[in-house]
């Protein structure tokens, strides 16, 4: 996978792209980015790359061409068909879902914008996708690009070191993750639950099951309202029902 990222503000990228999980997938070439300036693209002799809206109204907004052009010579770059996300607090809500579909892409642009917003035609003609991550207004899209990068780079193959670790997480599942526990068994009197320990993988796997249930139960239960269940999972609801009587 490759990632373009347009912004004006490439340095805020750097301490998320250089740490962590990002920066060993980057170092095992299981995807590779660039930090794309879009003003350098403006054709404004002082690069200006917003200006007053139309009709009048507070603050600036994005002018197109920068952003076309940009998002223009980085297609030619790698002759590709992307995705061309725009980070915005008007688009669809980020979930898990959408970070799965996300990863199979081989080459994914983020628009960054900042000010009072883009111009309409780079939502009408230019994107593929609007993500908003949150019922609330950022400063910019960079923040959210960091996080929906983060989110769809851990996906990738081998990006976590165990295949495994992606796909029991929270929302993967359609349910919230069941509770860890590590050593000490015995921490100050709060002890591990009794399964874990017993070495029998069957009942852990029963027991998380039921734990994963029960976390979604109290604390997301919209999850639940497409959620299928097979029997055991209606047995294990009932009886997290009745515990609670």
């Amino acid at each position: 996978m490759h990632i373009d990222i347009l912004t004006l503000f490439p340095e805020m990228f750097h301490g998320v792209m250089e740490s962590s999980i990002l920066k060993k997938a980057a170092e095992k070439e299981q995807f590779s980015y660039q930090l794309v300036d879009f003003r350098d693209y403006s054709m404004h002799k002082h690069k200006k790359v917003d200006d007053y809206p139309y009709g009048g109204g507070a603050g600036m907004v994005l002018t197109p061409q920068p952003v076309f052009d940009a998002v223009e010579a980085v297609k030619k770059e790698r002759s590709s068909h992307p995705r061309v996300v725009l980070m915005c607090p008007q688009g669809e809500p980020y979930t898990q879902k959408k970070a799965e579909e996300l990863a199979q892409e081989e080459h994914l642009i983020f628009i960054c914008g900042h000010y009072e917003g883009y111009d309409e035609r780079i939502r009408e003609h230019l994107v593929t996708d609007e993500i908003s991550i949150g019922d609330y207004v950022l400063t910019g899209g960079e923040l959210g690009a960091m996080v929906v990068v983060d989110s769809v780079v851990r996906l990738l193959p081998e990006a976590l070191g165990n295949e495994e670790s992606a796909k029991q997480d929270s929302f993967s599942t359609g349910l919230l993750e069941y509770p860890h526990y590590t050593r000490p068994s015995d921490f100050r009197g709060m002890k591990v639950p009794d399964v874990l320990l017993s070495g029998n993988h069957a009942n852990i796997e029963t027991w998380r099951r039921k734990q994963s249930l029960k976390r979604t139960t109290q604390r997301r239960p919209d999850l639940l309202e497409n959620q299928e269940m097979d029997e055991a999972d209606l047995e294990m609801f009932q009886e997290i029902k009745n515990d609670e009587k």
